[in-house]
């Protein structure tokens, strides 16, 4: 039976936490261990985490302020040793089988030594777990398709001890996510990664927590436009970049040459032209497609 960590960040969870843990302590097939990094919790939090604690059923620690995406990256630093890795909000439900088709899905390549990540669609759920309409994903799971769609869920990724090596040898200056990260850097050093297409988690929307998806297409085109005429964070070329400091040593050339694509594309005006006209950066999403050209044009990526 494989080992899992469960990887959960927290704050101020306290509404849906006891939920999500009960989820968790529930997977079946897999020997589990629980890691919780607080992020600063005023609410109580910390006390659920204590009685869990007691219990026998997880450690937790908490360190200075982080935010979401550098939270689970530290806990990926110092988690204990397992098998896999799985990242956890605190405020979803997992299936009871949730772990244990993940590393089924991955075993034959983990136990051939190579680095592994799986992730699956979610199913959205409202704050008393009834059913939304969920995503239709359309995926070419490519490496540039990576650099230019962000799709995966974080809390449904599961990696395996190997491939956490390989992310915890190179601290990145800038994570704009943390499952943008990991699944970017698994494509890019062609880990093998499985997706499935079935739901093992009930993503919850609620409050603060509502996704794009939640949003009105309007509302999404007016987020996106915003964020591209005010020009900020950069983040598929600094991501990109930062891939390239970390991890060129780990890939093969075809795929240096796409990264390259997007580190170079302000160097020259035939660099910008070639990104610009690229068929290479496609996905299945239109207004993704759409706004990477538009991102390209005015070198805002």
């Amino acid at each position: 039976m494989y080992k899992v960590a469960v990887l959960m960040a927290t704050y101020n969870g306290e509404r849906y936490l006891e939920e999500q843990l009960l989820s968790i302590f529930a997977q079946q097939g897999v020997e589990l261990t629980v890691w919780v990094r607080d992020d600063g919790s005023t609410d109580s939090t910390h006390e659920i985490l204590d009685t869990w604690k007691k219990k026998g059923c997880l450690d937790w620690y908490t360190g200075p302020s982080l935010g979401p995406a550098n939270s689970f990256m530290d806990l990926l630093q110092t988690a204990p040793d397992a098998d896999f890795y799985a990242f956890s909000d605190q405020d979803d439900y997992w299936l009871p089988k949730k772990l244990q088709t993940a590393v089924s899905s991955l075993g034959t390549a983990h136990e051939r030594g190579e680095n592994c990540l799986y992730f699956c669609k979610t199913q959205l759920v409202d704050k008393d777990l009834n059913f939304l309409p969920s995503p239709q994903l359309d995926l070419k799971l490519t490496f540039a398709e990576a650099l230019i769609y962000q799709f995966v869920g974080g809390n449904t990724m599961v990696l395996n001890r190997r491939f956490r090596a390989v992310l915890n040898s190179y601290k990145s200056e800038y994570v704009c996510m943390h499952d943008v990260w990991i699944y970017d850097v698994a494509m890019a050093i062609r880990a093998y990664v499985h997706f499935d297409k079935e739901p093992q988690i009930y993503y919850r929307q609620h409050g603060n927590n509502v996704t794009g998806n939640g949003l009105s297409t309007w509302t999404e085109w007016k987020r996106r436009f915003n964020r591209l005429i005010q020009k900020r964070e950069h983040s598929r070329y600094r991501t990109a970049c930062e891939i390239r400091k970390g991890f060129q040593s780990l890939m093969d050339e075809e795929n240096v040459d796409i990264l390259c694509r997007i580190t170079d594309y302000n160097k020259s005006l035939s660099a910008w032209w070639r990104l610009l006209t690229d068929s290479t950066f496609e996905c299945g999403d239109k207004r993704t497609n759409l706004f990477f050209r538009l991102a390209v044009l005015v070198r805002s990526l």
